[in-house]
């Protein structure tokens, strides 16, 4: 059986949207290098903003 892991011994990082830290979870296990934010709701505001890689929105 594998060794159990503490959340604190998780990789965190900090959402391009919100500011605030997210730890690791198991569904962005192959696309961790990929997740830039914490939540659907984050990505929703993220790509509106114009924080998403090539996106092209005008500054406000």
């Amino acid at each position: 059986m594998p060794k159990m892991r503490r959340k604190s011994d998780l990789p965190t990082k900090i959402c391009a949207a919100c500011g605030l830290p997210f730890t690791w979870r198991k569904k962005w296990e192959r696309d961790w290098d990929n997740v830039r934010y914490c939540s659907d709701r984050c990505r929703g505001k993220g790509k509106a903003r114009g924080d998403a890689p090539g996106g092209s929105a005008a500054p406000v």
